[in-house]
């Protein structure tokens, strides 16, 4: 089946639709620097554990309205800090962002992008799949007064909320890392990634799978692009081999988020074993860990979304004709149509990686030695995992259309016949 990261799952604190008083609990702030006025209001606010704190933070920071531009800037560079102190824990730009999201409100979320922009900044050269965040106020003494003026609402509100955002981050644990930091003088390996011809190639041809309403054409176009990532897991192994490159498993994080969030790890277990990845579930986060090499891990991210737009789409289209029918279970027929989908996409996708060896059992010596590698990397990462009971699908129409939508969905040349035949 798959594992579930065993790490801690406490909350990532936060809260929703936070409403205060400027100036409640709080003095006119005393005469000082700005970074001093910072830190009172992060001492004030970072370390409670409701609201007042963040009031009270907020309003010493807005007391004294002409130091505005400063204290903005200051609360940037602290927001660089505390983001740069997650990276270190671990995180990615992209998994703070999903909690921000997830926990807190849109604005937080621009604020919190603001900062990964501002950090990333500092480097010359930034890891793969980091971040496409840009900086886009001026000088930094600018940052408070365009960011009222991007949110359009009031300095105390902007304080909070940036004080929200900082709680979040000082309060996310150590996690697995899996790759290396921005300015990491071990970040000069160079991964093979798939050649940016058939990457355009299998893009294409995905793209088209999910926007076509022909199951038949999908099923056709889905596996042409499977076939191109199997046929170039075959031919980097080789390559590997003959030329002496030293190569190395990686890991990439990718957000498996609710709702029906159960479905979506199984299908991404799924789609990283057949592409000979090992995948490892954090629910509390709401992502998983893929190990594998470079090119299996951009085969599995592109293949999963697919599918998964594809198997949303098609869930529509079914849950459309069961409430025409008069039903309204809708909950228990999504949930049931996604579990179905992802179990039969793993038994079809795991006969289609049987398949792709079977045709060259020549280079069955050099895949396994790659498997040895990529599960040594999943363990050593991983060294503690426990497996997870699935919540039962309980509509048996969803179960059956999901199947069915999972059989429409073909991977792989040759897995029709062993299937259906």
């Amino acid at each position: 089946m798959y594992a579930r990261g065993a790490g801690p799952a406490g909350s990532a604190g936060g809260s929703r639709g936070r409403v205060g008083r400027a100036g409640a609990g709080v003095g006119a702030c005393q005469a000082g620097g700005v970074r001093d006025i910072v830190d009172r209001a992060c001492e004030a606010a970072l370390y409670s554990q409701d609201d007042a704190g963040l009031d009270a933070g907020a309003s010493v920071l807005v007391a004294e309205g002409e130091r505005w531009g400063g204290v903005g800037q200051a609360l940037l560079a602290r927001g660089e800090a505390y983001v740069r102190q997650a990276w270190e824990r671990g995180w990615r730009p992209a998994d703070v962002l999903r909690l921000v999201r997830r926990d807190l409100e849109q604005a937080h979320l621009r604020i919190a992008e603001d900062l990964v922009a501002a950090e990333a900044r500092r480097y010359a050269r930034l890891p793969e799949r980091w971040t496409d965040a840009e900086v886009w106020w001026g000088n930094d003494t600018e940052y408070g007064e365009q960011l009222v003026r991007r949110e359009r609402t009031d300095r105390f509100s902007l304080a909070g909320a940036v004080l929200e955002v900082f709680r979040l981050l000082i309060r996310l644990p150590s996690i697995e890392p899996v790759g290396p930091l921005p300015g990491d003088p071990a970040d000069v390996l160079e991964h093979a990634h798939i050649e940016p011809r058939m990457l355009g190639r299998i893009r294409a041809l995905l793209a088209k799978a999910e926007a076509t309403t022909f199951p038949e054409e999908a099923e056709a176009l889905s596996a042409k692009a499977q076939e191109l990532m199997a046929r170039h897991t075959v031919d980097a192994a080789l390559l590997a081999v003959k030329s002496g490159t030293a190569q190395i498993p990686g890991a990439c994080r990718i957000g498996v988020e609710a709702p029906y969030e159960e479905a979506k790890a199984v299908l991404l277990d799924a789609v990283a074993s057949a592409n000979r990845c090992r995948s490892v579930w954090n629910s509390a986060y709401e992502f998983s860990t893929v190990v594998g090499f470079e090119s299996d891990l951009e085969a599995v991210e592109l293949l999963y979304t697919s599918l998964l737009v594809q198997g949303t789409a098609a869930m529509t289209r079914a849950e459309a004709g069961q409430r025409a029918g008069g039903r309204k279970r809708t909950k228990t027929f999504r949930q049931s149509f996604l579990l179905a989908y992802a179990s039969r996409l793993g038994q079809r996708l795991a006969e289609t990686a049987e398949h792709t060896v079977a045709e060259a059992p020549d280079n069955l010596p050099v895949l396994v030695a790659r498997d040895v590698a990529v599960t040594s990397r999943a363990e050593e990462m991983f060294p503690r995992t426990t497996t997870t009971r699935l919540r039962g699908a309980t509509d048996l129409a969803g179960w059956e259309d999901g199947t069915a939508a999972a059989d429409r969905a073909h991977m792989a040349d040759g897995s029709r016949r062993s299937l259906r035949g």
